[in-house]
């Protein structure tokens, strides 16, 4: 070798002898400058050289420009690249951004369906198709990582991140997790466990959030306390970790809540002891937006208490995500008066720096303009599609089992559409689309609403009139076929989520009074978990759980109009009135509207009820439909032959 061989430098050598070569080189400085994520509001080419800034990341909502375009975000985080490979040793930087349903920070990306509705479909192939989607338009805008999936077991559909859950049932999320393969690529056999593999230049660094227990808070309070006992945490909460760490997923989220009081960025017991110990997770744990600040109560109160704490208990980079200063100058303190220990430091450094050896930053640090097309293709707005139609929930079809609605007519005389969210492309796209808290309209981004699938699909002669809020008279003086009417929730994201009484948004309820009680209608609710339906039942014909499509409306009017057949099963439990909440499958006090597992399912010539083994019968209706089914097969077997 000659003298200007480095070995960190060698894509021949192993990661573990490469990350061990770089670390043994690192100052104090530039270690605690890997530890640090920090928002792209706050970094500059500058400020990565001088501070040896590991990781840049977009919150909810940052962009680079308005409607910026693939290439306006790779020049961005190239730029930022490029200060931090002036530096002495040149380690690349890491970009991550929140893609928790396709790339949704982004002008015209494909947006799926948020994870409710594909814990509805069931389909773990569709996951690793979504997620390869996903890394693709990801890939395609410069960024390598991304805070996704969210594998939270959701308990009370209160909670205002439910719609981030695949589901109330830990097995339907262990499932799920095959996003990650996707996302990452799948794992060469013989791999150890717990080591994060990333296949190339066209997968991400994915993130397994939020560690552990966010979906059992009490009352579902956002960042609040889960109170349960060691075995409940362990076998509803934990799973789905075990399973991405096998499946190589190479971060880990820390999550703002608590678990019977102690707030897991402090919690050096679950963090090292169990998720970097038992599991043997290898790769690094990430902290949550300013979690470390929210150790104290007001936040940021004792922050060097917090800095502490957390890389204390294991957090080993930090989303600081502003005042990067206090945190470098905090933690130098920290180490340098013995509060933690130098090995500390660099077991957090040899986990970030091994996860960037591994996913090939150092031999491809900048992104070119190659995939910029790949950003919200006809492929994957297919798949996204896809995904819509395998994840509606059909829970009701016909007042009566002889009389179903649904696959209903395309071509007819008038089709009444009524209801706010059948034209609003940011309602049924939900929080964590475009901005933080989504947004409302069509104009935010790309893509099909209700009403503009509706209207491809029905024959050109059928006349579809759209009223967003009509009264009675005007539905029954109108003669119209039948009628479409979408209501639901309004987008919300994280704490603004919290929801005491679940109800349908206004007006909504109205809306549905009088349509259904004036004109055969469907009610299709976009929404991120059940809500307060049981006293709208007896006036509608069909209901439909649509969950949160996202931006391909002609799923829902694919199976509307019997092209395909329902096939989602419901995820979680559909209560009669939140005061039954908290109410999961197999608890003692379960009697649901709609229990876990129930759909019904449709083709253009049979109804049929589908439901997990065990479930009540919740539906006079739903024995009507079966017992017509078996009658009819009877009169075909044994009448008509």
């Amino acid at each position: 070798m000659g003298e200007d061989y480095i070995k960190y430098k060698d894509p021949e050598q192993p990661v573990g002898v490469r990350v061990k070569d770089l670390l043994g080189r690192m100052t104090l400085q530039e270690k605690i400058g890997q530890m640090i994520q920090i928002d792209r509001t706050v970094a500059t080419i500058q400020i990565m050289k001088d501070y040896y800034i590991g990781s840049v990341l977009s919150g909810g909502g940052s962009t680079p420009l308005p409607k910026a375009t693939a290439a306006d975000w790779v020049n961005m985080v190239n730029d930022y690249q490029n200060g931090s490979m002036s530096t002495r040793l040149g380690i690349p930087m890491i970009y991550g951004i929140d893609a928790v349903h396709g790339h949704n920070n982004v002008f015209n990306a494909t947006i799926f369906p948020h994870n409710i509705g594909l814990g509805a479909a069931r389909d773990p192939e569709l996951m690793r198709r979504i997620g390869d989607a996903t890394a693709l338009e990801v890939r395609a805008t410069g960024i390598p990582y991304v805070f996704a999936p969210c594998i939270a077991v959701c308990r009370d559909p209160r909670w205002g991140r439910c719609y981030e859950s695949y589901s109330e049932d830990p097995k339907i999320v262990q499932e799920m997790t095959d996003i990650i393969i996707g996302l990452q690529g799948e794992i060469p056999n013989g791999s150890r466990k717990g080591i994060p593999y990333i296949a190339g230049k066209k997968k991400v660094a994915a993130c397994a959030k939020h560690f552990v227990g966010d979906g059992g808070t009490t009352k579902g309070v956002n960042e609040n306390n889960t109170v349960t006992d060691k075995h409940e945490l362990l076998s509803i909460h934990m799973p789905a970790y075990d399973d991405s760490i096998i499946k190589g997923v190479a971060t880990v989220m820390a999550s703002y809540s608590s678990w019977n009081g102690r707030k897991m960025h402090a919690d050096h017991d679950l963090v090292t002891g169990f998720l970097k110990g038992t599991l043997k997770f290898k790769g690094f744990v990430i902290s949550d937006w300013q979690g470390i600040d929210r150790l104290t109560s007001p936040p940021h109160a004792n922050y060097t208490y917090s800095v502490e704490t957390s890389i204390l208990a294991g957090v080993d980079m930090v989303m600081v995500p502003y005042n990067f200063t206090e945190f470098i100058n905090d933690l130098t303190y920290l180490v340098k008066n013995n509060f933690i220990p130098t090995d500390r430091i660099d077991d957090a450094v040899e986990r970030i720096l091994s996860v960037k050896f591994t996913m090939g930053l150092f031999e491809n640090p900048y992104t070119d303009f190659s995939l910029i097309n790949e950003v919200g293709s006809q492929e994957h707005r297919n798949l996204a599609r896809e995904a819509v139609r395998k994840s509606l929930v059909l829970l009701k079809n016909g007042k009566t089992a002889n009389n179903p609605l649904l696959p209903l007519p395309k071509k007819v005389s008038r089709i009444l559409v009524a209801g706010g969210h059948a034209d609003n492309l940011g309602y049924q796209c939900g929080g964590w689309t475009i901005t933080w808290q989504g947004f409302s309209g069509n104009d935010a981004t790309s893509g099909t609403t209700i009403l503009g699938a509706i209207k491809s699909a029905v024959d050109p002669g059928t006349e579809v009139i759209y009223f967003e809020n009509p009264d009675s008279k005007y539905a029954t003086s109108s003669r119209f076929d039948y009628a479409i009417v979408v209501v639901g929730e309004h987008p919300y994201a994280e704490s603004a989520g919290d929801s005491p009484t679940l109800t349908v948004a206004d007006p909504g309820p109205d809306v549905i009074n009088n349509v259904c009680q004036s004109v055969k209608c469907v009610v299709i609710v976009i929404s991120g978990r059940p809500l307060v339906l049981e006293p709208f039942l007896p006036s509608i014909d069909a209901l439909v759980a649509a969950w949160l499509p996202g931006t391909e409306g002609q799923g829902i009017t694919d199976l509307l109009f019997g092209d395909y057949g329902f096939t989602g099963k419901l995820p979680r439990t559909w209560f009669r009135t939140v005061d039954q909440l908290p109410m999961n499958v197999g608890d003692p006090h379960y009697d649901p509207l709609f229990p876990f597992g129930f759909g019904l399912t449709t083709s253009k010539s049979t109804i049929a009820r589908s439901v997990s083994a065990g479930a009540a019968d919740e539906r006079p209706y739903v024995l009507g439909i079966m017992v017509s089914v078996i009658i009819g097969l009877y009169i075909q077997c044994f009448v008509l032959t």
